[in-house]
This record gives structure tokens, sequence and C-alpha cells, in this order.
């Protein structure tokens, strides 16, 4: 069983302010240990249930935030970016048997997380067919796209409520809410045992009750904070100003929306 890993920072617990999550701040290394304790648990309850190979996605910032050192034997890591629409899940298809997500976080406009944001900080807001688009969202339907369902997601306590609405047989561990500018975490033990747990029952269970249906069509809305930034979007190919700050583009096949987001987020 191949077991596909995507890790990002925010919605580790402990995480709270944006110094945490920038390398050479203060406050990051120690963000960056908790993020790879919660990586490897996922990884043992992984192998826990039977996986054999493991594939961890870096998906914070440069992606250069764990090591191999940070991992269990036997897994492999993707580090960096490759430029690829995909982004937080390059290199998933159908071969993976599941995707897990750890670590992520409210979306932009949110006040789930005092880090709340949706791929950019430039980004004020995005929309996918009128319902606010977090990360979760858009990994959610990429591994729609390819096929492969969404077993297992950690995180803040709104993004493991968002992976509930799209499917309740999705296994969540929250490890922190929001609460304005600051978190209130769990400690880093049962946020770890918590994770290793949660994974090793999601992929013991049935992955096919698990998969998430795709919209037929995409209605993509995105408001920027500064206006020239969506001025500069819409002039991508089926993009449209409707507002100073907002660009709206329309696809039916998700990838179509995918390209526009590497190149106008």
């Amino acid at each position: 069983m191949k077991v596909y890993v995507s890790a990002d920072i925010e919605g580790i617990a402990g995480v709270t302010h944006w110094d945490e999550t920038e390398i050479g701040k203060v406050g990051y290394e120690a963000a960056r240990r908790q993020l790879a304790a919660e990586v490897w648990a996922a990884c043992e309850g992984a192998a826990e249930a039977g996986a054999r190979e493991i594939l961890v996605k870096d998906a914070h910032d440069t992606g250069r935030n764990l090591t191999p050192a940070d991992l269990p034997p036997g897994t492999e890591l993707h580090r960096g970016w490759g430029s690829h629409p995909l982004a937080m899940v390059e290199g998933l298809d159908p071969s993976f048997a599941g995707l897990i997500l750890v670590g992520y976080h409210a979306p932009a406009g949110s006040a789930g997380s005092p880090l709340a944001h949706t791929l950019s900080p430039q980004l004020h807001a995005l929309t996918i067919n009128d319902h606010p688009a977090a990360e979760l969202l858009l990994v959610a339907y990429s591994a729609a796209y390819v096929g492969v369902p969404l077993l297992f997601v950690s995180g803040d306590a709104e993004t493991c409520a968002e992976a509930q609405r799209l499917n309740p047989h999705i296994v969540t561990t929250a490890v922190k809410r929001g609460v304005g500018g600051a978190t209130v975490s769990l400690d880093a033990g049962r946020a770890v045992e918590g994770i290793r747990t949660g994974v090793a029952a999601a992929l013991t269970g049935d992955p096919t009750r698990c998969r998430i249906p795709l919209p037929k069509k995409f209605s993509v809305e995105m408001t920027y904070r500064d206006h020239p930034r969506a001025y500069r979007a819409s002039f991508y190919p089926g993009a449209s100003l409707t507002e100073p700050r907002s660009v709206r583009f329309a696809a039916s096949d998700f990838l179509d929306v995918l390209r526009f987001l590497l190149f106008a987020a």
C-alpha cells in the first residue's frame, strides 16, 4: 500500500505567529521540530496500518522545512517546489491508496486561526463556487481529480470541521483552535499520539467511503490585498476583473483551475 502525506506548518500544534513559520525567524526551529514530530507520527500510523511506501511532501513556504533525517526509515521526501499545478500534492497519482494531510489551517478571511490564509498572504479571499476555499479544499479537489481518497486531516479545529463537511468519513485530529490573535493547542504528546492513531484508523477503514465528488463546473473568485495584482491577474486567459481588487475565472476542468492559481495566486 502506498500513502501520500502532505504537510504544512500553520496548523501544527503551538504555531501561533508568522515568525514561527519562516526560516531564520524567532520560534521557527521549535515549530519545525513539532512539524517533524507530527509528520513522523503520521508516517508511523500509516506503517502500522500496512503502508509499505510513504511519500511526504513538504508543502510549506520554501518546501525546505523537513529533511530526510526527520522521517522514519523507508519513507521518501519531496522537498522544494517543482512548479507543477498540483503544488501541495505534486506527484500524487492513482497508485496511492490515500492522502494524509498534516498541519493544515483555516482559509483567508477566516477567524479560525491567527495564521488563516490561502496560498499567499497577498490574497484577501479566495472562493470556489461561492464557498471560501482553504488550501484543504484545493488539495481535496486535487486528490479527487487524480482519483485518490482523502483519508485523514490534522490541523486547526476549523480545518477539521471543513474536512468533515466535505465527507464525514474523513478521520480528523484537531491539535489547536484559534482565539482572536491567539491559539489554544494540545500538548505535543497528545497531538502526536492523536495523529498516529488517527492515521492508522483512517487506513484500516474502507477508503472508497472517503472519496469527494468534484463539482462539474468551477467559478473562482480571488480578491487581492492590492489592486495592481488583480489587474495583472486579469490578463490570464479566461480571467476578468470584477472589482479593482477582484478577479473571476470559470472552468469545467479542475486542472484549468489549478493552472490559473499557479500563475495568478
